[in-house]
């Protein structure tokens, strides 16, 4: 091997690293906003309510009938 392999090979293991840190910010970034449907019906949970309550999983009307109000 030659220094122009080696520096190859760092700049390789170096991309990798940095891919990988990446795509585990990436999930962890899914993981923290919470899912984009209620739990209980199904309906898409409004952007601005995800927003407002990071990882809430339930809509206004299903939140509202789990707290019993009417």
């Amino acid at each position: 091997m030659d220094k122009a392999d080696i520096a190859q090979d760092y700049i390789d293991w170096r991309m990798d690293q940095a891919l990988a840190a990446r795509q585990a910010a990436a999930a962890q970034a899914a993981t923290q906003q919470g899912p984009t449907e209620c739990e209980d019906c199904g309906e898409e949970i409004p952007a601005a309510r995800r927003e407002w309550l990071p990882g809430v999983a339930t809509c206004v009307a299903c939140q509202t009938i789990r707290e019993g109000r009417r």
